[in-house]
C-alpha cells in the first residue's frame, strides 16, 4: 500500500512542493530506503522516526520501506521531512487514517521521544500551501506563528507526533494557530544620537541617508567616531510596514533565523571583515540568502570597509545596483532581495592619521595608494553619501551640550518617508535610493536654477559620472522631503554635492607622498 504527503523543500528563501510518497511491502528482509536525492540529513531521518514511532506505541514495520521524495530530480536536504515522512508510514501500512490531514502541507523534524522541533522556511510553506489552493499547512509549534501571518490558509501547530496521530484516529482536532501582534514594535536600544559630542555634519548626513535609503560612507581617523555613529543608526530607522515585515521574515526563517513569529523592526548587519563573498552575497547548494539579504529592508555596516576582501566587497556592485542577487546553478537561478542602506566606514591611509591634525602619518606614498586601490571607482560610484568625519575638540566633547535626540530625528525620518510613499506610489519602489532613472525623471522636478547648478557641478566636477548625478539629484530629493518642499531647488543640490567628497580629490602621485590629505569641501559650492 501506499501513502502520500504533501511537504516542501527550500531554494533560496521560497518554497517548491515536494511529495512525500511511502510504498510498504512485504519481504523476507526489513528494509528502508529513501530516493529522490535525499542528503544524508534525510535518510539519518530513519532512526529519528522510528524511535519517534515506538514512543506513541507504533512501531516501525518490519518490512520493505520505500519512500520517495518527489520530483526526484531535485536535491532534498534537512529533517524537516520527518514527519511528512512518519505520517505517510503510518497511512501506509494502515495504522492511522489521513481524513484530519486532507489538504495540509505537512514539515516537521521529530526527536527521538516524538517532539516536534522548528523548521525552516515556515512563512514560505504557508505561502506555497495558499498559492497552489490548499487548505493550510501543519508544521512544529515553534515554526507556526510566523506562517499563521499569511492569510487565507488554516495553520496548524502540534508539539509532539502524538497529537497528529490522535487527529488522524479522530480522538481530538489539531490545534488552529492565529496571528499574534501586529508588525512594526521596536526593541530597544542601547544607544541614542544624543550620545554623540558634535559631528553635526555626520548626524545630517546620517539623517538623510536614512530617510532616503542612501548609502553611506564615513572617512576619519581611528577613535573619530565612525562606528558609534553607525551603530546609532537603527534608533533612527522608521518602523517596519506589514509586507516589508513578511518579507524580512521570510528570508530570516529560510535560514532559521526565526524567531517564531513576524520581524519587528529592520535588520542592522555588522559581519566581521574576514567574511566570505558567499557569506555576504549569498550562495552555496543548494543557495542560502547571505548578509545582504539578511539587512533587506534594513542596515548593512561594513567597519573598516578596505579590510573586506577584494572580491567580497566587489560582489556588492550588483546588488546595490539592482537591489537584488541572483545566483545560479544546475537546477536553475534564485533571486534573492537585497534592498539594504550600506553604511560603511574607513581610514583615509593603513595608520589612519593622514590629514590628521592629531598626529603624523607614517605611511609611504605607495602603501597610501594601495590601501585606497581597494575602494574601486565603481563601487564608489554606489554610495551616494561619502563624507570626512573630522575630529572633536575635547572641550566639546566634555563639555559641549548633548546632540538632538534619536527620537526627534526619528520623527523627521518618518515624515520624509511618508512623503516618499505619496510621490513614488504606484511606481513600484519605497525610498528615494530605489528610484530608477526613469521614474526620477518622472517624480524628481527641478527647479530652473536648480537645473543651471547641476550643470555647473558636472563641469567643475570631473569625477562625477552619469551614475553619480543620478544619486546626486536623489539625495537633493531627500533634502527636499526633509523640509517639506515640493520641488528641488539650488540649496538642495549644492547641499547634496557637500555630501560626495571623494568626487572632489584629483588623482594621487606617489610623488605628493604624506603630503596627501583628505580635505571635504569648504562649501557646498566649492569644486
Amino acid at each position: 500500500m501506499v501513502g502520500s504527503i504533501p511537504s516542501c523543500a527550500l531554494f533560496g528563501i521560497d518554497a517548491y512542493p515536494v511529495v512525500v510518497e511511502v510504498d510498504v511491502m512485504g519481504g523476507r528482509l526489513p528494509s528502508y530506503h529513501v530516493v529522490g536525492m535525499p542528503t544524508t540529513s534525510v535518510r539519518e531521518g530513519a532512526v529519528r522516526i522510528r524511535s519517534a514511532l515506538e514512543h506513541i506505541g507504533r512501531a516501525l514495520p518490519r518490512k520493505k520501506i520505500t519512500v520517495n521524495l518527489a520530483p526526484a530530480d531535485r536535491r532534498k536536504e534537512g529533517a524537516c521531512f520527518d514527519l511528512p515522512i512518519a505520517v505517510a508510514i503510518l497511512l501506509a501500512d494502515g495504522m492511522a487514517g489521513g481524513g484530519a490531514l486532507d489538504g495540509l502541507l505537512l514539515l516537521g523534524e521529530l526527536g527521538l521521544d516524538g517532539s516536534l522541533r522548528p523548521v525552516r522556511g515556515g512563512l514560505a510553506a504557508a505561502l506555497l500551501a495558499r498559492e497552489r489552493g490548499m487548505r493550510g499547512v501543519l508544521l512544529p509549534a515553534a515554526s507556526a506563528a510566523e506562517a499563521a501571518e499569511v492569510e487565507g490558509i488554516e495553520v496548524h501547530a502540534a508539539a509532539h507526533i502524538s497529537q497528529v496521530l490522535e487527529a488522524m484516529e479522530g480522538r481530538r482536532p489539531l490545534d488552529r494557530v492565529t496571528a499574534g501582534p501586529a508588525a512594526g514594535s521596536t526593541a530597544p536600544f542601547t544607544g541614542d544620537m544624543s550620545d554623540v559630542r558634535g559631528q553635526e555634519m555626520a548626524r545630517l548626513a546620517l539623517e538623510i541617508a536614512v530617510a532616503g535609503g542612501h548609502n553611506l560612507l564615513l572617512v576619519g581617523a581611528p577613535g573619530i567616531g565612525k562606528t558609534m555613529l553607525a551603530r546609532r543608526i537603527p534608533t533612527i530607522l522608521p518602523p517596519l510596514a506589514r509586507d516589508e515585515a513578511l518579507e524580512t521574515t521570510q528570508i530570516y526563517s529560510s535560514v532559521g533565523l526565526g524567531s517564531g513569529g513576524l520581524v519587528g523592526q529592520r535588520p542592522f548587519r555588522a559581519p566581521h571583515h574576514t567574511i566570505s563573498t558567499a557569506a555576504l552575497v549569498g550562495g552555496g547548494s543548494p543557495p542560502r540568502a547571505g548578509e545582504v539579504s539578511l539587512a533587506h529592508n534594513g542596515v548593512l555596516f561594513l567597519d573598516e570597509l578596505p579590510e573586506f576582501a577584494r572580491p567580497a566587497i566587489e560582489s556588492l556592485r550588483q546588488p546595490l545596483e539592482d537591489r537584488v542577487v541572483t545566483i545560479g546553478r544546475a537546477t536553475g537561478h534564485v533571486h534573492l532581495p537585497a534592498s539594504f542602506l550600506l553604511a560603511a566606514s574607513a581610514n583615509p591611509c593603513p595608520c589612519g592619521w593622514l590629514g590628521s591634525e592629531q598626529r603624523a602619518c607614517t605611511c609611504g606614498a605607495g602603501s597610501i595608494e594601495r590601501y585606497r586601490g581597494r575602494l574601486s571607482g565603481p563601487l564608489l560610484d554606489r554610495i551616494d553619501i561619502q563624507l570626512f568625519v573630522p575630529h572633536v575638540s575635547l572641550r566639546e566633547l566634555r563639555q559641549g551640550a548633548s546632540g538632538e535626540s534619536s527620537e526627534r530625528i526619528r520623527e523627521r525620518v518618518v515624515l520624509a518617508r511618508e512623503r516618499q510613499r505619496h510621490r513614488l506610489a504606484g511606481q513600484g519602489v519605497r525610498t528615494n535610493a530605489e528610484m530608477s532613472s526613469r521614474v526620477m525623471r518622472a517624480t524628481c522636478r527641478l527647479t530652473d536654477r536648480a537645473e543651471v547648478e547641476l550643470e555647473r557641478l558636472c563641469r567643475v566636477r570631473v569625477a562625477l559620472s552619469g551614475r553619480g548625478v543620478d544619486r546626486l539629484v536623489k539625495v537633493a530629493r531627500t533634502i527636499a522631503d526633509l523640509e517639506g518642499v515640493g520641488l528641488v531647488d539650488t540649496d538642495h543640490v549644492r547641499e547634496a554635492a557637500g555630501y560626495r567628497a571623494l568626487d572632489s580629490l584629483t588623482p594621487m602621485h606617489a610623488s605628493l607622498g604624506n603630503d596627501l590629505r583628505f580635505v571635504p569641501p569648504q562649501t557646498a559650492t566649492d569644486g
